[in-house]
């Protein structure tokens, strides 16, 4: 099968690789659609800190968001999942330790992440196998455009539910890019009062294009009482500036994450009585995110600008945008296109 395979920083083909097989409690998925992620930006920069970690080397397959069919199942798995549309967790725990069994299996310190960690085969290739417990059933109301943006919108929802909204309170989020923008959407939906704040007016028109009226530049920001702050961005400055801008006894949700470390100093958090919480992976909000999806409280199609080949994606990575692509931020992938 065709698989994408980064070489090395700023080093990205299309290779043919083994097709996977299904181990005893796995199944395989023909892959509909996959996404490109800010992450794989990162791994193809070699900018990514699991690079550093050692927890990730070149070569590395990318691909953590993706929905496709089941099209073989392994030893011990339902029967039943044949045939199904599915999309999957990306974190894979080992099942046995604390953290696991206590369900935060997405933290455990011996996880794998699909595309990410621990040399995982990613979903940007034709196939992907990985364990039949990671998958959740996708609806027929649930396309592929859809389902190749639940893990994102997953990271969206676990933010939103950081930063525990009542109807009416205002948040401010960091960074109109995907995740971004289904924070926002997820939060509208939840009956806050959304604002937005980035840096390039391309992004910021967009948002207004969604119908969000609060759409400011850190030099147009108006000073209003936030109820929450979600830093969405990639910027090592905005951590810092959310916990100013933030009221007191509220809240801060980080689920950007920049390239280089972000500083807080936390006496302001601390006199401030300030709950600061991190959202790593969509694990907990998957199911919800379907629920969303296909009920139609949350669509996320306005945010994909152009679905590309594999053959493309180097140069998506490399940051060009695709011949004909719209104004959103998400470019997604038809391996078999």
């Amino acid at each position: 099968m065709r698989a994408l395979v980064i070489t090395g920083p700023g080093e990205a083909e299309v290779h043919e690789v083994e097709d996977p097989a299904a181990g005893p409690g796995q199944v395989v998925v023909d892959i509909e659609r996959a996404g490109v992620c800010g992450t794989d930006v990162e791994f193809f920069t070699g900018e990514m800190s699991y690079l550093r970690s050692g927890d990730a080397a070149y070569p590395m397959r990318i691909g953590h968001e993706w929905c496709g069919v089941v099209s073989a199942i392994g030893c011990g798995v339902d029967p039943a999942w044949l045939g199904r549309r599915v999309t999957g967790d990306t974190m894979l725990g080992c099942g046995d330790c604390r953290r696991c069994l206590g369900g935060h299996h997405n933290v455990c310190a011996e996880r794998l992440e699909i595309g990410v960690r621990g040399g995982f085969p990613g979903a940007l290739a034709e196939q992907l196998a990985l364990p039949a417990g990671a998958l959740h059933a996708l609806p027929d109301a649930v396309d592929a455009t859809f389902g190749a943006l639940v893990e994102p919108g997953g990271n969206a929802l676990r933010s939103v539910w950081g930063a525990d909204l009542n109807v009416g309170d205002r948040v401010l989020v960091l960074g109109p890019g995907t995740i971004g923008l289904l924070v926002a959407q997820f939060a509208l939906a939840e009956g806050a009062e959304v604002h937005l704040m980035g840096r390039s007016e391309e992004s910021l028109e967009f948002a207004r294009s969604l119908g969000f009226g609060g759409v400011w530049t850190a030099e147009t920001l108006p000073e209003l009482p936030f109820d929450a702050i979600v830093d969405a961005s990639n910027s090592p400055a905005l951590p810092a500036q959310a916990m100013e801008l933030i009221e007191p006894g509220k809240r801060v949700v980080y689920v950007g994450l920049a390239g280089s470390p972000s500083m807080i100093d936390t006496r302001e958090l601390v006199l401030k009585d300030v709950t600061a919480v991190g959202v790593l992976g969509a694990s907990h909000g998957l199911a919800g995110t379907i629920d969303a999806y296909a009920s139609g409280i949350v669509d996320p199609r306005p945010l994909v600008a152009a679905t590309v080949g594999l053959d493309e994606v180097g140069d998506v990575l490399a940051g060009l945008r695709p011949t004909g692509a719209r104004p959103g931020p998400k470019i997604l992938v038809d391996p078999r296109g």
